[in-house]
């Protein structure tokens, strides 16, 4: 699947080519604090199927080490195609805030707060 995305501000966009089934769900505590929430969602490619488009590296990616320096691990968030890109899977389940594993009974509403 091609799939394109940008940081927050646009400066940086990016192209790659995924495989919708490499979505994954990260409850450790590492990705808890660098996203500052729960978990950290990605998908995951060949560093060979991503490209930057414009602007410089961001944390909008994080590359594998090691054995893995050929992945790259793209933030979900920033994808523009994100609605077609369900997690098919989760690591370090043991460091899950257990809260976050359902959400289904709070309340919610379709805007922003004071919408």
């Amino acid at each position: 699947m091609n799939i394109d995305g940008a940081c927050q501000c646009g400066k940086i966009t990016y192209e790659a080519e995924v495989n919708p089934q490499d979505v994954a769900i990260c409850h450790c505590t590492d990705c808890q604090r660098l996203t500052g929430t729960a978990y950290r969602v990605t998908v995951s490619t060949q560093h060979s199927q991503f490209k930057i488009t414009s602007g410089d590296r961001s944390p909008i990616y994080t590359t594998g080490e090691h054995e893995d320096a050929g992945q790259v691990g793209i933030r979900l968030g920033t994808v523009n195609q994100r609605q077609e890109l369900k997690p098919r899977s989760q690591i370090w389940c043991s460091s899950a805030l257990a809260w976050a594993q359902d959400l289904t009974g709070l309340s919610g509403r379709p805007g922003g707060l004071g919408q």
